[in-house]
């Protein structure tokens, strides 16, 4: 994170390894019994960012995500006039956040959104808000990213933007001080953040908005729920008058101080942990009832064979001694894709994940990304026209590539706690979403019963 960017005071060491830091995955010592508390989600972070930046009064965000994702939202904000500042808070992972909104938004800046999807897609309906003109960029490997829909959004809105003739980063926004709004049509299959985005802006054009989703499927669906949950929080109503359709009018967005869930999607490849390798692993704060995709983990991991219970707050995973193969539409939580591909390549039969066509456009192409890596320990996986087949086979030493991906990196820790000699080429992308990554994988790893791990990749554990 350079000197000039946004730059958290946690009261952890939150800096985790640099990018491009190699990164050889520590195996497993014995069976896990270990209980962490993971940061703030990503998500709610960046929704709540951006209402805060478009309230009408001052609020802060309680126990937010520290990470580079979250840091480009901040500095975006920053860069369209909203004051936001640290203060001091409760959060083992680092200081609250207090949002000062403006209105208009300022022009004349760059919106530099590193690899962050939320970035690009939440902030580009808000420079059209600001007075002046908006550079909105992005890292090298994130500039493949999909933004053509949005681009083409705001143009049927009255935003005035050009790029170029591309269809795609960078690009520049004229922005008037406001927007005009009205009705539109996109087709989002290729990534919920389009509708996502143009509703968090919503409140705030001129004559709201009714957008219209034209596409045969949506995926991520579980992420609209929570922008639209999130508005509710803060007194703005969407209307959903059939499938696909959303109806928001203009108005105020309250200011309010909100609390911030620990990141679940995050916390999947420490769950997945212990079925891999025996014992149990306890997540504090989980809440009761979230919108976040990675609520469903419960379910998903209790069918693979997990032992799922809840108490006092807290979520423990136990691993039963084999995991399952699974036949699993994840389109509703594509992210979580990486983390059970990493599962299945050590269960009892084949798995076939599908739904999940569209995170090809992710950070990398994750499907192929997924398949060459396990190709590349030993292990088969097919790619699929909408998803992925694993085949379990016996794993064995390599380099597993992260292709600037946080979740492609930490799926190569998970199969490196059972598999000896396995180096992941960049550890650092995991500060995406997840600085501490490394430093709550070895706390975990270490909190051991003192029992031998079992082999996952015994033939009691691995289809032949």
């Amino acid at each position: 994170m350079s000197a000039d960017r946004y730059s958290p005071v946690p009261k952890t060491d939150a800096s985790g390894p640099p990018t491009g830091t190699a990164w050889r995955a520590p195996e497993a010592v014995g069976r896990l019994q270990a209980t962490l508390t993971i940061p703030g989600s990503k998500s709610l972070t960046n929704r709540e960012l951006v209402l805060a930046a478009l309230a009408d009064a001052p609020g802060r965000i309680i126990a937010p995500l520290h990470s580079d994702d979250s840091a480009r939202m901040i500095d975006a904000l920053r860069a369209l006039g909203v004051g936001i500042e640290l203060e001091p808070g409760d959060s083992e992972y680092g200081d609250d956040l207090l949002v000062r909104p403006i209105a208009p938004f300022t022009g004349g800046g760059t919106v530099d959104c590193g690899q962050a999807g939320t970035v690009m897609r939440f902030v580009a309906p808000l420079a059209g808000l600001a007075r002046g003109d908006v550079r909105v960029t992005a890292h090298e490997s994130a500039l493949h990213r999909p933004m053509g829909v949005m681009i083409h959004a705001l143009r049927d809105l009255g935003v005035d933007i050009d790029d170029g003739g591309h269809w795609a980063l960078p690009f520049t926004v004229r922005g008037r001080g406001h927007v005009r709004g009205g009705e539109v049509s996109i087709d989002a299959s290729v990534s919920s953040q389009f509708v996502s985005g143009l509703l968090l802006a919503a409140p705030r054009l001129d004559v709201g908005l009714h957008l219209v989703h034209t596409g045969s499927r949506l995926p991520s669906i579980p992420h609209i729920d929570m922008t639209v949950e999130s508005l509710a929080h803060r007194g703005v109503r969407v209307e959903r008058p059939a499938h696909g359709e959303w109806v928001v009018g203009a108005g105020p967005v309250r200011g309010k101080d909100v609390a911030i869930e620990p990141d679940l999607s995050n916390a999947a490849p420490f769950l997945a942990a212990a079925m891999l390798v025996g014992g149990s692993v306890t997540i504090t704060a989980w809440p009761a009832h979230s919108t976040q995709p990675g609520g469903m983990l419960t379910e998903i991991l209790s069918l693979m064979g997990a032992r799922v219970t809840r108490r006092g707050g807290a979520l423990t995973v136990t691993g039963t001694g084999g995991i399952h193969g699974v036949d699993l539409d994840l389109s509703a939580v594509g992210e979580l894709t990486p983390t059970l591909v990493g599962l299945a390549a050590f269960a009892d039969s084949p798995s076939t994940f599908h739904g999940i066509g569209h995170i090809r456009g992710h950070e990398t192409n994750r499907l192929e990304a997924l398949r060459t890596g396990l190709e590349g320990l030993g292990g088969e996986a097919d790619e699929l026209e909408d998803g992925i087949r694993v085949v379990p086979r016996p794993l064995h030493a390599g380099l597993w590539r992260a292709h600037h991906d946080h979740r492609i990196a930490t799926t190569g820790a998970l199969i490196g706690l059972a598999v000896p000699g396995v180096e992941i080429d960049d550890i650092g992308t995991t500060a995406k979403t997840l600085p501490q990554f490394t430093q709550l994988w070895e706390r975990m790893r270490t909190d051991t019963s003192g029992e031998t791990a079992p082999d996952p990749q015994s033939p009691r554990n691995v289809a032949s």
